[in-house]
């Protein structure tokens, strides 16, 4: 005969019965179904994300230069493998590309286009250059007027005032030339010049950013693709064999089409991308990790209440498999609403959280998420993963008295084990041992590779606090026993008592406190710390007492000689900014990190800034030459004299030698370069950045004065240009660092109140199944005054408890990663520290107190 409809029976009686304990359950599992949904559909819309589509909108298809760099190398007993880094400066295409192009079968039109920064219109303002002939390709329609003929016609864009007719002063390469506005066209702050000046003013004659192609009436993009790709791999001249070749072979050119397109012109969406990608897995992993931990906790401790319950059906005559399907029908039909409500909630979450990325400068305006219909068919999945892990914890809870004989059930779950099985001590342990192993391994790294170590050092560690959880709380029961005793009074002697006899329960109730302790300290500490740590050595290299500071097309010619002629004025920095691609393996893999570089002027160095040199010199600073940050030079064995390979920011890879180590390499980079050996791998190599250092017993204000004079009447505080006393520290910026801090804050705000909620389930369900005790105090004797007091004081314990736990936790990993990344001790404000220990504290008396009392009534 089916057992069933018996099963089918119990698990309805159940739910029923144990609705209130449930119910704290219920919360849990749909915030954990929210936030697995939410960062998988981020993740999603990230991974299938493209580049916007602007100025090419019109064209069929574009040729650009290919701007990934890669690393191929063979990891321990595997195959080859690449990795690949997106470039963030401009790699051009030979104009010659232009004529081959013209001649593929199909192609109509083959439209190179440039853009520059220029500086002109109204209160100067800085405005994007271009081809008249390439604005075809968005396309931007004329308004009024017609298009430019010669070089000294422009048209410019609505909105900026000019009518066709006016005379426009425009400076695009620190030189200043005056044009006539023939036309108004669509757009914004753009001014369009004839072709012939237009490849002029770009800066590189030879080469265009990309050539847009217009197809024939009738030809699809796909055939398109083919017949331009095959035109390019069959580039029969030595000069086309070395620079067109085909993209399969890590050629220099590539075809896109589609939403491809957008990547010809968005070069900063590629590293915007890849860097959200790999910050969203990094918390999707913790979030995953904690969801299931706590998922497990909660539904265990809600078995755990009813222990009796299952040793009595086992003991007149339930099969171990009646009472496994009855348990996971229960939780099936407790779990499924909960899951699916997170699932749905998480579609808004991910647009706002998407939103906050956007808002918060981690997405640049180019990066266009992709979020189709089908992929929010996804959230079901995580709804499901929900449910099994659920099912999983219930099935895994009611095995120990499954596997009891009928005879021995009931005396299994009478009293409280005192003993727990040496093995899941021996686990706790391990995993306590593999946590301090990773935070040491922190200590060898630097950059990501220190915050990965350390993050996984914490994770491993809590999780080991978690099956150590009975221990530590004997260990913090014996602790305070003495003092509850002595000067607790009733209520403490019953404290002590009570936290004796239950250290399963009280270490169930400390778990999660350990947990959202130990995650939020290593979350806003890291980030704390290294920003601190940033803004002092920022701070500290600072020399220089005046700055001047340009947009558009960066200062005007000869400025920055100018300003060195000035009296008083001691040195002039012309500082660069760009990025190197620095390649490296890890665990044998191919990797490749993107790091900010500075590129500085040598013999101006020592007066403007001080990159704290503790090894070599930086007078040797110049071409082939490059300063090294203390901790990357410590992690690749660097020595001054050594050689090291870098790939700029165009992908051109040299072997640099090594003429200093300095340590403030968080403000300053890793990499410290002359200007004249980074300039040329930059896209922008105009002056837009100069530090000023006077001499020795000059007025900073005076100076100031005269070298506005010399700048004369390019020099405006609301325009292109600007000159500052006491400018701001330089501070390079790492491209994940913006994504890094927002979804930080994201994730400590989701995951710090689903564990709080966590924290009150457990304790909620620990209080449900101890109303019986309570009731049986009340009567024999125990006053209202007295269990409250006893219910405060294990609160106090258990907040007390988890918060020294979790911060012991946090302070390894904590230690590891703030020693090797910046040499100092980790931080955290006042006021974080306050709330933690408010938040932990309210809730564990929250959580110990309410579900008490109608047993105290």
């Amino acid at each position: 005969m089916s057992a069933a409809p018996g099963v089918a029976l119990i698990a309805a009686r159940w739910r029923r019965t144990h609705r209130r304990a449930w119910a704290a359950v219920v919360a849990s599992l749909a915030l954990a179904s929210l936030l697995l949904g939410t960062f998988a559909l981020v993740v999603g819309a990230t991974a299938l994300g493209h580049a916007r589509v602007e100025r090419y909108a019109a064209a069929d298809a574009v040729v650009a230069a290919d701007q990934t760099t890669r690393y191929r190398a063979k990891p321990w007993g595997s195959d080859p493998e690449t990795a690949e880094a997106a470039l963030t400066e401009r790699i051009g295409v030979p104009w010659r590309t232009v004529g081959l192009l013209t001649q593929v079968a199909g192609v109509r039109a083959a439209v190179p286009d440039s853009t520059f920064p220029v500086t002109g219109g109204d209160g100067e303002r800085a405005l994007t250059g271009g081809s008249w002939d390439a604005a075809r390709l968005a396309p931007y329609e004329l308004r009024s007027g017609r298009g430019p003929r010669a070089a000294g016609e422009v048209v410019v864009s609505q909105g900026q005032g000019a009518s066709p007719g006016d005379r426009m002063r425009v400076r695009s390469g620190g030189v200043a030339r005056t044009y006539t506005v023939v036309g108004v066209a669509e757009g914004t702050d753009a001014v369009h010049f004839a072709a012939g000046e237009a490849r002029r003013l770009s800066g590189h004659p030879d080469t265009a950013d990309a050539i847009g192609l217009v197809a024939e009436p009738g030809l699809g993009a796909g055939e398109l693709h083919s017949r331009v790709r095959d035109a390019l791999d069959r580039a029969e001249t030595r000069d086309a064999r070395a620079e067109v070749r085909a993209a399969d072979d890590s050629s220099s050119l590539r075809v896109f089409t589609g939403d491809g397109r957008g990547a010809a012109e968005q070069l900063a969406a590629a590293p915007a991308r890849s860097a959200l990608l790999e910050m969203c897995g990094a918390v999707s992993g913790t979030v995953v990790l904690i969801a299931v931990l706590v998922t497990v906790s909660l539904v265990g401790q809600a078995l755990r209440q009813r222990a009796g319950e299952l040793a009595l059906l086992r003991a007149v005559g339930a099969s171990p498999r009646q009472l496994r399907a009855a348990v996971g029908r229960e939780v099936l039909r407790i779990s499924v609403w909960p899951a699916l409500l997170g699932a749905a909630t998480s579609v808004p979450a991910c647009f706002g959280l998407l939103g906050l990325l956007r808002s918060g400068g981690a997405l640049p305006a180019g990066f266009q998420p992709a979020t189709p219909g089908w992929l929010f068919t996804g959230v079901l999945v995580t709804a499901g993963l929900t449910v099994g892990i659920a099912r999983l914890t219930a099935f895994l809870g009611c095995g120990p008295i499954a596997r009891a004989r009928p005879a021995e059930a009931l005396g299994a779950t009478a009293v409280e084990p005192t003993r727990e099985r040496p093995a899941r001590r021996i686990a706790g342990l391990v995993l306590l041992g593999l946590g301090v192993s990773a935070a040491g391994t922190a200590t060898l790294g630097s950059g990501s590779v220190a915050a990965a170590a350390a993050s996984t050092a914490a994770l491993t560690m809590v999780v080991g606090c978690a099956v150590l959880g009975p221990w530590i709380a004997r260990g913090a029961t014996r602790v305070v026993a003495v003092p509850l005793r002595r000067f607790g009074g009733p209520a403490g002697r019953l404290a002590a008592a009570e936290c004796a006899a239950g250290a399963r329960r009280l270490g169930a109730a400390i778990t999660p406190v350990v947990l959202v302790t130990a995650f939020v300290l290593v979350q806003l500490s890291a980030g704390a710390t290294m920003r601190r740590a940033g803004d002092e050595q920022a701070v500290a290299a600072l020399r220089a007492e005046l700055a001047v500071t340009a947009t558009g097309d960066g200062l005007p010619s000869g400025a920055l000689d100018r300003v060195r002629r000035t009296p008083g004025v001691a040195a002039v920095n012309d500082v660069l900014r760009s990025t190197v691609v620095l390649a490296d393996r890890e665990a044998g893999s191919p990797r490749l990190e993107r790091l900010p570089a500075l590129g500085v002027t040598p013999n101006s160095l020592r007066r403007t800034l001080d990159p704290g040199v503790v090894e070599g010199s930086l007078s040797q600073l110049g071409a082939g030459t490059v300063s090294v940050g203390q901790d990357r030079a410590r992690s690749m064995g660097l020595y001054p004299g050594d050689r090291v390979r870098i790939r700029f920011g165009d992908g051109t890879e040299r072997s640099l030698r090594v003429v200093a180590v300095h340590e403030r390499a968080l403000a300053l980079g890793d990499f410290l370069f002359s200007r004249g050996t980074l300039a040329p791998h930059t896209s922008r190599p105009q002056s837009t950045e100069a530090l000023i250092a006077v001499t020795r017993g000059s007025d900073p204000a005076a100076v100031r004065a005269h070298i506005g004079e010399h700048l004369g009447p390019s020099l405006d505080h609301t325009g292109a240009v600007t000159l500052r006393q006491n400018p701001d520290p330089i501070r390079l910026v790492v491209d994940d660092e913006r994504p890094a801090e927002i979804l930080g804050g994201v994730a400590v705000a989701a995951i710090g109140a689903f564990t709080v909620i966590a924290v009150l389930s457990t304790l909620t369900l620990i209080g449900i199944g101890r109303r019986p005790a309570l009731r049986l105090l009340r009567l024999v004797g125990a006053g209202r005054a007295q269990l409250r007091g006893m219910l405060r004081a294990e609160a106090a314990l258990i907040a007390a408890t988890g918060l020294l736990v979790g911060a012991g936790v946090a302070a390894v990993p904590l230690l590891a990663f703030s020693f090797a990344t910046a040499r100092v001790l980790p931080y955290l404000p006042l006021l974080q520290g306050v709330l933690i220990v408010g938040v932990v504290a309210v809730t564990a008396l929250v959580g110990t107190l309410a579900p008490a009392r109608g047993a105290l009534r």
